[in-house]
């Protein structure tokens, strides 16, 4: 439980500020607003306890000290702000002035830029599950049928097939959204992953992935996460900085727990819990390609992805039983 004092010091804090930003319905709407973070960033916890798990205690430590007010207040407070600004034309003074004056309006801002956001974020989870799915190294399989199969290992492996299926997906997002925005989103978070991974691969040492490219991955990863969780407090409240303490608050809790699968070796005890994050991951990635066409209530995205992780732990359990 230690590590999650600070994210129960937090809890009390935020709901204490949501009272006083909006009385009842303010603590509530707080509330509300960290469940759907951590629904939608449960996955995302697994992930990063498989990342962190070889990184140094010190690396461990920085996540936290770094890596929390990056989440709180970059990733859910000044990068959509940036994002508008960008998109607009905007200043950014502008759009922040906007955001805090007049919600309502920056609401409509960030909306009417939600094809960028969700392409990108599609992309660099996209290159994530495919990474995973075709990894030559992984032993563990869990969907046998899907994972272990002659057409899948000789898909599997064609040099580069990450690189072939995303960019096809680009292509054909870009044609039926007929959206210059959208071609430069997405295959930007395809470079962005490529990026890192060149980074990781030139700083790694016996595959331990370097600490500095490690805190980098993990929150490019928080952000890719993070965009849905945005976008979909706006459903909620338009108080920008209720959203920012739901959201950073349940951002917390997500660290907290990964730093808890860490050190109780979450990931070894259950065997398919990483492989139902990743499958978690990669249905986030199409809901956040359908979402260019279609409304997809979070309350959907959320449970598809708590469902994964919960039948992964559940196969895990039964297997070291019979085991």
């Amino acid at each position: 439980m230690k590590h999650y004092i600070w994210s129960h010091i937090l809890l009390v804090i935020g709901l204490i500020i949501g009272y006083f930003l909006g009385g009842i319905p303010g603590l509530i709407t707080v509330a509300i607003l960290i469940a759907l973070e951590v629904s939608l960033s449960f996955d995302n916890a697994v992930v990063n306890a498989k990342i962190l798990e070889p990184m140094s205690q010190i690396w461990r430590d920085r996540f936290i000290t770094y890596g929390l007010p990056i989440a709180v207040f970059g990733m859910r407070f000044i990068f959509p702000i940036a994002i508008v600004a960008v998109a607009t034309g905007l200043s950014f003074l502008t759009v922040f002035n906007t955001a805090v004056d007049d919600p309502v309006t920056y609401q409509q801002m960030l909306q009417a830029n939600e094809l960028g956001i969700f392409a990108f974020g599609s992309a660099f989870l996209l290159m994530i599950f495919l990474g995973f799915f075709f990894d030559d190294d992984r032993e563990e399989k869990w969907i046998a049928i899907l994972e272990d199969n002659s057409v899948t290992n000789k898909i599997g492996s064609i040099q580069h097939i990450e690189m072939i299926i995303a960019t096809g997906i680009g292509l054909v997002l870009t044609y039926y959204t007929d959206s210059t925005t959208v071609a430069l989103a997405f295959f930007g978070g395809v470079l962005l992953h490529e990026m890192i991974a060149s980074l990781d691969d030139l700083l790694s040492t016996n595959g331990v992935r370097h600490g500095v490219v490690g805190l980098l991955y993990l929150e490019v990863l928080d952000a890719s996460f993070s965009f849905d969780g945005v976008i979909g407090a706006f459903a909620v409240t338009n108080n920008i900085f209720l959203i920012m303490i739901g959201l950073g608050i349940g951002a917390m809790y997500v660290r907290s727990m990964t730093l808890d699968f860490v050190e109780s070796k979450t990931l070894t005890t259950y065997k398919y819990l990483e492989h139902g994050a990743h499958y978690a991951i990669g249905a986030l990635s199409i809901i956040m390609m359908l979402k260019m066409f279609h409304h997809v209530p979070e309350m959907i995205t959320g449970l598809i992805g708590v469902t994964f992780i919960l039948v992964a732990f559940l196969h895990s359990k039964y297997f070291t039983k019979t085991k």
